[in-house]
C-alpha cells in the first residue's frame, strides 16, 4: 500500500492549472474573435456603448457591451469545457457530457455575471476605473477600450473559474457520477 502525500499532487495540480490556462488562453482568443465579429457587425466599437434595452422603470439599460460579453461568454464557454473535459481533466472517469456542463456552464456563468459589472466598470466614463485615453479610445483597434476591457476582465475571472471548476465540475460531479456507477 502506498500512501501520497499532498506534497505528491502538486506536480499534477500544477499540470492541470498550466492545461487549464492554455486552454483559457484559447478560450480568449475565441472569446476576443467573437467581440471582433459582433464589434464589426455594429459599425465598430465606437457603437459599443449603444443602448439595446431600456429596462423599465430603472435608469438602467443593456448596451451592445454587454451582449457582447454575454455571446463571448457563451462561445468561449462551451469551446473550454469541451477542450477541458477532453485534454486538462481527462484521466478521471468522466460523467455524462451535459452533467459536467450544467455545472462548468454555472460556474462560468457566475464569473461572466461578476464580469458584466468589471467590464462595464472599465467603459463607464463615470467609473474610477474607466480605462483612460489617449492610451483607450474607441478610434483604433489595438487601442480599443472596448477590446482592452474585455481581456482584462477575462484575466481577473480566470482564476476563479479554475478553482471551482477543478474542486466542482471535475472533481465532486465525476466523483459522485462514479459513486452512482459502483452501487
Amino acid at each position: 500500500m502506498t500512501t501520497t502525500s499532498r506534497f505528491d499532487r502538486y506536480p499534477h495540480v500544477l499540470r492541470q492549472f498550466v492545461k487549464f490556462g492554455l486552454v483559457g488562453g484559447a478560450g480568449v482568443v475565441v472569446n476576443m474573435l467573437v467581440a471582433i465579429v459582433m464589434n464589426k457587425a455594429n459599425g465598430g466599437t465606437v457603437n459599443a456603448q449603444r443602448i439595446i434595452l431600456a429596462i423599465p422603470g430603472t435608469p438602467y439599460n443593456l448596451r451592445y457591451t454587454t451582449l457582447v460579453w454575454i455571446v463571448g461568454f457563451l462561445v468561449a464557454n462551451v469551446f473550454n469545457f469541451q477542450l477541458n473535459r477532453s485534454w486538462t481533466f481527462r484521466h478521471t472517469a468522466k460523467a455524462p457530457w451535459l452533467h459536467e456542463f450544467w455545472p462548468f456552464l454555472a460556474v462560468g456563468s457566475a464569473a461572466a455575471i461578476a464580469g458584466i459589472f468589471i467590464k462595464i466598470a472599465f467603459t463607464n466614463p463615470t467609473s474610477p476605473l474607466f480605462l483612460p485615453e489617449p492610451w483607450f479610445h474607441e478610434n483604433a483597434g489595438l487601442q480599443s477600450r472596448e477590446y482592452w476591457a474585455q481581456l482584462f476582465t477575462i484575466v481577473i475571472t480566470t482564476p476563479i473559474n479554475f478553482v471551482v471548476n477543478k474542486l466542482w465540475t471535475f472533481s465532486h460531479i465525476r466523483n459522485k457520477h462514479a459513486a452512482t456507477i459502483d452501487a
